[in-house]
């Protein structure tokens, strides 16, 4: 335990069986709790090398929800076990779990309830072999977000991410969509809930194993995360009545 703090680390997966096992083996297990993986109806042997690595809680979809999906059972778990910190790392090896103990270490003293790695930060994006037109998309997106959510961050859209129970308490990210644009719909609850973000800088890794969606979803979670965006302003406005930020 990190203190007084149950730490719990949950892994959203998908077809992860050939990078589980190499992201797994970063997890600074005499800091981690427990482990989660959710497996979303993969099409290969995620969950039973899940299981066999020693993976503490291994669910298993019967039918693909979603990447939103995916994460609501897994923080819907991590709050029934008794999660302090909860931190999200995909099991595709694309970000390292060695940023956890920072990450926890931000939420555990008390300086921040909710920390994202951030890829722009620094040159790691496109050193780590980000496509141009994502990294462009990117900051288009982020300064957009940023004008519309009157909040100031180096980017929206890293799934690196780590909350306080307080924050998945507080905020009904049940109520969020099951696709993609489920990640944005969060970070706008949590500002709209009034809670501060920390951002520290993440080396990220472009390689074939590592999950990617292509231009045509890219372009649909593009135009959910500019709606999530202009929601968000206008219930602040008092214009609209979203059921997300109840």
């Amino acid at each position: 335990m990190y203190k007084d703090k149950k730490v719990v680390v949950v892994m959203p997966a998908y077809n992860a069986a050939l990078t589980l096992e190499k992201t797994y083996a970063e997890v600074p297990r005499d800091l981690v709790d427990e482990v989660i993986l959710c497996d979303d109806a993969s099409k290969d042997e995620t969950s039973a090398l899940a299981k066999q690595l020693g993976v503490d809680h291994v669910i298993t979809h019967p039918r693909n929800r979603g990447y939103g999906g995916n994460q609501k059972s897994l923080y819907n778990k991590a709050l029934e076990i008794g999660a302090d910190i909860v931190i999200m790392v995909h099991p595709d090896y694309q970000y390292t779990p060695l940023l956890i103990p920072t990450m926890c270490n931000i939420i555990g003293e008390g300086l921040y309830p909710v920390v994202l790695a951030s890829r722009i930060l620094g040159k790691g994006a496109l050193k780590g072999g980000m496509p141009l037109y994502k990294y462009v998309a990117n900051r288009f997106l982020t300064a957009t977000q940023n004008f519309l959510v009157n909040y100031k961050l180096s980017e929206y859209h890293t799934g690196y991410r780590a909350f306080s129970r307080e924050v998945l308490e507080k905020i009904d990210f049940n109520a969020n969509d099951d696709d993609f644009v489920f990640d944005n719909e969060m970070l706008s609850q949590i500002i709209y809930h009034g809670f501060d973000i920390a951002e520290v800088t993440c080396p990220t890794k472009y390689f074939d194993e590592a999950s990617s969606i292509n231009f045509v979803r890219s372009s649909k979670y593009g135009l959910g995360v500019l709606r999530v965006s202009m929601m968000h302003r206008l219930n602040k406005w008092g214009l609209a009545k979203s059921k997300i930020y109840q």
